[in-house]
């Protein structure tokens, strides 16, 4: 019978014909049969199953040896014995290899026909040893599924005893760290997910019956993913046996795998990078939360480098995760921990912000509930990252638009979420960020490295850099064998010039520079920290220029060759060509300008003058007092703060002055009264008999006012009209008149006599709290205008014309005849008529945060020579800082119309210093940056006097000058050289052990850290499609 049905089925008969007579074959299995008969059919159903060509004689063999095996069970137990079996799981069965699942299938049929004979047993200590040795051997996905399947179904066959049990269990451990799926087709990618489902189940049942074997389990599991092994990835289907641990061991495990001496910071650090890898896995649960909290674990243990190495490297993945909404849920929460807990620097979120645009759009395109409720998730944990580091308003500006209409959470909100899951770091992170460079970006501008809040510094000297005068006034300076702070600047200036870096460290500059009470990592005032820098090489460059001259005269007594020697020497802090007005020091050519302060006793009407150098102007801001309550003739108030006080640093230079420094203090006579940031007036007329500047006083106070009404922006020609009003002495402010030996009323003025280069404006944004005792921030917006003219009275009179010191104070007290030529009227005094100085704005430093101990500091700047952008200096009426009165206030002013063709003609001239960062920016940027970011104020200003070279040659015979810039003294160039050639070592050296790492999981930095054109990966805007299920099952990494 087995001949005819073999011949039948291999036959070409219709298949319905060949079906019916099996069926007949299969019925007579009921009939008595001989031994040999029935080995016969055995046989023939055994070579059917396991090498029929095709799905039909596949299923008659199956179906035959069913039949034959439940009727004639004896025969089939003495057929079905353990030699056949060993022989099929070892040698294969003819052209069928042994690693074929098919054996197993045969195998898994038969066991279940010998169920209940005794042999079966035999069988059973068989397979756990061949089940044992197979996963030694690695098995294949489908191969190591069909096992586990058969193990499954047969529990007898799983090895017994606790060594045999345990060794399966880690032997099927690394077999899973093998797998790799053999297609890329989503019907595949489901079959391998079903299959590694299938093996991962089977643990779970090994464990549940046995938990000894659980925690050796886990040990393999983490030696596997901790390996350094760079030939072995471990599969990321080691993510399936997550969900198999049981929760309450999280603590337990974390614990003791984090406070092993044993574990290595780098096994530790791969081992994390792979659980993160796992988030990829479709349908593995609790991967996220296994991962979080071993992040935790590992913030419990202060092991703060695991943590910054392996968010840094993996960010972007989990980012991009998101793209995918089978994995979406434990991407967003990894993702949301990891950002939030890396609070000591914006770098973990500056590398995700370039790819937060596309995927807002492909959400909102998405248009699904799911897409929909995790948009609002995403935009509360990037609103949260954009409030803690605020001051990048080039990064965010984007961002902010594409979610303008998402909610956005409050800042308690946001301050609670920030405290949930912070860590941080003890360590510099500046060696991280040298080994992440990779060069200049387009701008061909230098960054500074942030020291550890040391933006205050950075944005004052990216500021004085961009003063391009100043820049090459210090290039020039002959320094040899000079160990000042100069000499510092110097090197540091040409280094920002000139090196290849893409940011360069300022550890020198800042350890020299740094004001002793500052206190180091801590926050301090740009604007502080302006002055005292300015003070320290005004003075220095004082005292080493007096000591020259002494050398100089002891030589020329001696000997006069040696005399031209020591002359030579006194040009130490002066330029190589000639620049006049030697006695003069550096910062007093750039900053120094002069004060003149009348103040005219109104009982006996003397008048005392006192002028003042200074380097900037502090600038107060106005108190919202209407001028429908005030009496132009009387500005009398009882109570003065400190908030709104006036000051103008000031250069002393007489040789009696002790104090470099010297602080005048204008009170305005003001009450400090903020109105929420809106400034209704400002200004008022003072007595006309005693005004000074005429150009300020305001004819009409009626039609000042209804001017102002609705104006809630100021300028800063108004802070600077402020700051020039006259003002009334009186109340307890009242003035003492050494003439009436009494305290009496006086008019006090102030006037520009001599102007600066570059005039520095301060605007005084920190005001004390005396019910908080701290200095809380002003954050009125002020708009910047591009180009202001300043008026400066020149001094003409004998008592304008003061010789013998830099600061002077004179009294007049004459009377009579005197007193009536010396006090004119307004508008009649010999320098009433001021001229109008143009100036263009060079830099701006901005404060980002709502206090002064706290925010950060960056700064805008562009190239200003002193020529200036052409077109600066026309249409004077139009652009003078005191305008009339019919032109001071009106909104669309001729300047800003100036301001805008200026901007629009010269495209890409500003740029944006934000520490390491240096981006283009526009001039329209530099005006919005408040209304945008309600914390980021302009601070400092910096403004260049147009039609002015300074007496400095640009041109010098004695070198040629790059970009404008002088020749570099020879040292200076040999440190740069050498510095630069060191850089390209470690780029060499960083790609060659990239090259290295690249076929394994690196731990090592990311080397574009900081490039925000980095491609978005492979996960591109059409991965967001949305969806259940497989839907995009296909589009996963394995």
């Amino acid at each position: 019978m087995d001949k005819i049905l073999e011949g039948l089925v291999s036959s070409s008969h219709p298949l319905p014909l060949k079906r019916v007579i099996v069926r007949r074959v299969v019925e007579s299995a009921e009939t008595p049969l001989s031994q040999a008969q029935c080995r016969a059919m055995f046989a023939l159903g055994t070579r059917l199953v396991l090498q029929g060509p095709d799905p039909f004689q596949r299923q008659v063999g199956r179906q035959v040896l069913d039949a034959y095996g439940r009727f004639h069970r004896a025969e089939f137990e003495a057929f079905f014995n353990r030699g056949l079996v060993l022989g099929l799981l070892q040698r294969g069965y003819g052209e069928l290899s042994n690693r074929d699942p098919a054996i197993l299938d045969y195998i898994q049929a038969g066991l279940r026909l010998i169920m209940s004979c005794p042999s079966v047993l035999e069988l059973f200590e068989l397979l756990q040893v061949e089940a044992l040795r197979l996963v030694c051997e690695r098995p294949a996905p489908p191969l190591c599924a069909r096992l586990c399947q058969l193990l499954g179904d047969f529990p007898q066959c799983l090895p017994r005893g606790r060594k045999l049990s345990l060794a399966f269990c880690q032997q099927l451990v690394r077999s899973i760290a093998h797998f790799q799926s053999q297609g890329t087709r989503e019907a595949e990618l489901r079959l391998y997910v079903s299959q590694v489902t299938q093996v991962s189940a089977l643990l779970r049942s090994v464990w549940k019956a046995e938990p000894d074997t659980l925690l050796p389990s886990l040990q393999e599991l983490f030696a596997v993913i901790s390996a350094a092994d760079t030939s072995f990835e471990p599969s990321v289907a080691l993510a399936s046996l997550v969900q198999h641990i049981p929760l309450q061991m999280i603590t337990v495990l974390i614990r003791s795998l984090t406070t092993d001496p044993n574990v290595k910071d780098a096994s530790m650090t791969q081992a994390l990078c792979r659980m993160i890898d796992w988030l990829s896995w479709p349908l593995a649960q609790h991967v996220e939360t296994w991962v979080i909290a071993l992040l935790k674990g590992l913030a419990a243990v202060q092991k703060f480098t695991i943590l910054i190495d392996v968010t840094l490297l993996k960010i972007e993945l989990v980012f991009n995760r998101l793209w995918f909404p089978l994995v979406r849920p434990g991407a967003l929460a990894v993702l949301s921990h990891m950002l939030l807990s890396f609070q000591h620097s914006p770098e973990a979120f500056h590398l995700i912000v370039p790819h937060v645009v596309s995927l807002v759009h492909s959400f909102k395109r998405d248009g699904l509930p799911s897409s929909t409720a995790f948009l609002m998730q995403l935009t509360e944990l990037i609103h949260c990252m954009m409030y803690h580091y605020s001051g990048f308003p080039e990064l965010y500006e984007p961002i902010l638009e594409a979610i303008k209409d998402m909610p956005k959470p409050t800042e308690e909100k946001i301050k609670l979420i920030l405290s949930q899951s912070a860590w941080t770091s003890q360590s510099s992170s500046s060696p991280s960020c040298l080994s992440r460079l990779s060069g200049k970006s387009e701008t061909g501008k230098t960054g500074l490295i942030n020291l550890g809040n040391t933006c205050y510094m950075n944005s004052v000297i990216q500021a004085l850099f961009m003063a391009t005068d100043f820049r090459r006034h210090v290039l020039s300076l002959n320094l040899n064998g000079c160990n000042s702070l100069m000499r510092k600047l110097q090197h540091l200036f040409a280094f920002l010039a000139h090196t290849q870096r893409e940011a360069y460290a300022p550890r020198i500059f800042f350890e020299a520079s740094r004001p002793p009470w500052f206190t180091p990592r801590s926050q301090q005032d740009c604007s502080e920290y302006l002055r005292f820098l300015l003070d320290r090489l005004h003075e220095e460059e004082r005292t080493l220029k007096a000591l020259s001259l002494a050398k100089s005269s002891e030589s020329i007594m001696t000997d006069k060759s040696q005399a031209q020697e020591a002359i030579h020497k006194t040009q130490v802090f002066t330029e190589t060509p000639c620049m006049g007005s030697e006695e003069r020091t550096l910062i007093e050519k750039m900053f120094g300008g002069k004060l003149k302060t009348n103040i005219c006793c109104l009982n006996c009407k003397s008048m005392s003058q006192k002028e003042e150098a200074f380097t900037d102007l502090s600038l107060a801001f106005c108190p919202p007092t209407s001028l429908e309550n005030i009496d132009p003739k009387c500005m009398e108030h009882s109570e003065v703060k400190d908030d709104y006080m006036v000051q103008s640093n000031s250069l002393a230079t007489s040789p009696a002055a002790e104090t470099p420094l010297s602080n005048l203090e204008v009170n305005r006579g003001c009450d400090t009264i903020m109105n929420e940031g809106s400034i209704e007036d400002f200004s008022s007329e003072p007595n006309s008999e005693n005004t000074i500047i005429s150009e300020l006083k305001v004819e009409n106070n009626g039609d000042v006012s209804q001017s102002l009404v609705g104006k809630n922006t100021l300028s800063v020609t108004d802070l600077l009209n402020y700051f020039l009003a006259p003002e009334i002495l009186s109340g307890d402010n009242k003035y003492y008149c050494e003439k009436c030996a009494s305290l009496q009323n006086a008019e006090k003025t102030m006037q520009i006599i001599e102007e600066p280069e570059y005039l520095i404006l301060t605007l005084l944004r920190f005001s004390y709290d005396p019910k908080c005792h701290i200095r809380r921030k002003i954050l009125d917006n002020v708009s910047l205008p591009l180009v202001l003219e300043l008026p400066v009275k020149r001094a003409t009179s004998p008592l304008a014309v003061v010789s013998g010191g830099w600061s002077v104070g004179v009294e007049i007290s004459d009377t009579g005849e005197n007193l009536a030529k010396k006090l004119k009227p307004s508008g009649a005094d010999e320098v009433t008529c001021p001229q109008l100085v143009p100036y263009v704005l060079s830099s701006v430093v901005v404060h980002s945060g709502v206090s002064s101990e706290s925010g950060h500091y960056y700064s805008y700047a562009r190239n200003v020579t002193g020529s200036g952008p052409s077109g600066l200096c026309h249409q004077s009426t139009a652009l003078s800082l005191v305008s009339p009165q019919d032109k001071l206030f009106t909104e669309e002013s001729p300047c800003t119309v100036v301001e805008n063709e200026l901007d629009t003609e010269m495209p890409r001239e500003w740029f944006l210093f934000n520490d390491s960062r240096v981006t283009f920016t526009s001039f329209q940027s530099v005006q919005k940056i408040t209304s945008r970011f309600p914390k980021d104020t302009a601070y400092v200003l910096f403004y260049k006097k147009q039609n002015s070279t300074c007496g400095f040659n640009t041109n010098p015979a004695n070198g040629l000058w790059v970009n404008g810039d002088p020749p570099l003294q020879k040292d200076l160039m040999d440190a740069i050289t050498k510095d630069n050639k060191l850089y390209l070592q470690e780029q060499e050296l960083t790609a060659r052990t990239q090259a290295l790492q690249a076929a394994s999981a690196s731990c090592s930095f990311r080397p574009n850290g900081f490039d925000d054109n980095d491609p978005p990966g492979s996960c591109g805007p059409t991965g967001g499609g949305g969806g259940g299920g497989f839907s995009t099952v296909g589009r996963l990494v394995f």
